[in-house]
C-alpha cells in the first residue's frame, strides 16, 4: 500500500503516526531526497514485499511498477494537479488485483474552485484511456490563454480544434476584407460540386485506404489550383497515368474552388440540367445572372432570390465538366462576351 504524502519536512511524523494507527503494517518511508542507493533499495524491498506500507511523496510517479501494491492514499489531493493525480492513481491496478484510490481532502468548503473540478474531474473519469480527456480537463481548468481558455473551452470541446481554428481563420479573412463574418453559418464558405459522375480515386489505383484518405483530405484543403496542380503530379508520379474516376475528382476539385470563390453553395448538374444556390453574400455579377435568363437558346430562371434552376442536356463526357467551367466564369462576370473585342 502507498500512502502519499508530499511535504519531506513532516513525512517522517506522518510515517510514525500511521505505525502508531496500524500497529501491524511494516511503515517505511520513501522520498526524492533520500540517497540514490537507499531509495533503490527501498523500492525493491517493497517490490518483493519485505514490507507492506510505504510513506512517500510524488516520486512514485514516475513510473515505478509494483503489481502487488493494489491500494494507494493521497493526502491532501487538493494541492496536486490532475496530471500527477492521474499518475498517481495508476501506480495501483498494476496487475489482476482490484485497486483502490482514496483522495483525502479537507472540508469541501475549504478548497479552492479549481481543487474542486481537479478532484470532480479525477473523480468522474475512470475508464481506459481517459488519460486524453483528463487533459483537456487539465487545458480547461488551468487556462491556455483566450484562444484556448475557459471561455472558449465549450465551443472547442464541440466542434473540435482543427475544426474551431478553421472556422477563426475563415471569420479573421473575412473581417480582413471588409465583410462581416457569418456568424450564424459559419460552414457556408464550403462549396458542394455534384456532376452525377464517377469521381474518385479508384482501389485498383491506391490500394492503401489511410493513404487514399490522406489523398482525399489534401484536396479538399488546397487553397488554390497551384495547390491542386503540385497534387496532381504528385499522385501521378507515385500511382501512374490518372483514371477517368480520377481526372473527373481533380476537376471537381477545381470547380469547388471556383464555385466557393464567387459564393456558390452548391452546384448541382445532371444530363437534364440541374440548378446553382447562392449564398446569400456572394459576388455573382447579377447582370451575367440577367443575361442567362434572357438568353434565347438557354433554359434558365430564377427560384427564389438564391437558386437558379438550369435546363440543358449534356452527356456524361467532357462536355458537363465544360458546360459547369462555363457557367461559373459567366457567373463571374470574366466570359467574352458576344460583342466583345478579342485581344
Amino acid at each position: 500500500m502507498y500512502f502519499v504524502h508530499n511535504v519531506v519536512e513532516t513525512i517522517d511524523k506522518t510515517a510514525q503516526e500511521i505505525a502508531k494507527l496500524l500497529p501491524e503494517a511494516e511503515v517505511r518511508v520513501g522520498h526524492g531526497q533520500m540517497r540514490e542507493r537507499d531509495l533503490e533499495q527501498l523500492m525493491v524491498d517493497f517490490y518483493h514485499r519485505r514490507f507492506n506500507f510505504l510513506v512517500c511523496t510524488t516520486i512514485i510517479e514516475s513510473g515505478i511498477d509494483v503489481p502487488t501494491a493494489n491500494t494507494i492514499m493521497i493526502d491532501r489531493a487538493d494541492k496536486l494537479g490532475l496530471a500527477q493525480l492521474h499518475q498517481l492513481r495508476g501506480r495501483v491496478g498494476r496487475s489482476h488485483h482490484r485497486a483502490y484510490a482514496y483522495l483525502l481532502t479537507p472540508p469541501r468548503k475549504a478548497l479552492s474552485l479549481d481543487a474542486v473540478k481537479r478532484l470532480e474531474a479525477i473523480e468522474s473519469l475512470e475508464d481506459l484511456g481517459a488519460g486524453f480527456v483528463l487533459a483537456t480537463h487539465d487545458l480547461e481548468i488551468r487556462g491556455a490563454g483566450e484562444l484556448l481558455g475557459e471561455s472558449q473551452s465549450g465551443e472547442l470541446t464541440e466542434v473540435g480544434l482543427t475544426m474551431y481554428l478553421d472556422l477563426l481563420e475563415r471569420a479573421v479573412k473575412a473581417l480582413k476584407e471588409g465583410r462581416e463574418p457569418e456568424l450564424d453559418r459559419p460552414l457556408a464558405a464550403t462549396a458542394e460540386v455534384e456532376l452525377r459522375l464517377p469521381a474518385l480515386l479508384p482501389e485498383s489505383y491506391v490500394a492503401d485506404v489511410p493513404v487514399r484518405l490522406a489523398l482525399y483530405k489534401r484536396l479538399a484543403a488546397a487553397p488554390d489550383n497551384a495547390g491542386i496542380d503540385a497534387l496532381t503530379e504528385e499522385i501521378v508520379d507515385r500511382f501512374g497515368p490518372l483514371p477517368p474516376p480520377g481526372t473527373n475528382l481533380l476537376r471537381v476539385a477545381r470547380l469547388k474552388l471556383a464555385a466557393r470563390s464567387i459564393g456558390i453553395r452548391r452546384l448541382d448538374l445532371g444530363a437534364q440540367g440541374g440548378y446553382a444556390l447562392f449564398e446569400e453574400q456572394n459576388q455573382v455579377d447579377p447582370r451575367a445572372v440577367i443575361r442567362l435568363i434572357q438568353h434565347p437558346d438557354r433554359d434558365y430562371r430564377l427560384e427564389g432570390a438564391l437558386k437558379l434552376r438550369i435546363s440543358i442536356e449534356t452527356d456524361e463526357g467532357g462536355e458537363r465538366f465544360e458546360f459547369a467551367e462555363k457557367f461559373l466564369n459567366e457567373l463571374r462576370g470574366t466570359a467574352m462576351q458576344p460583342n466583345a473585342k478579342r485581344q
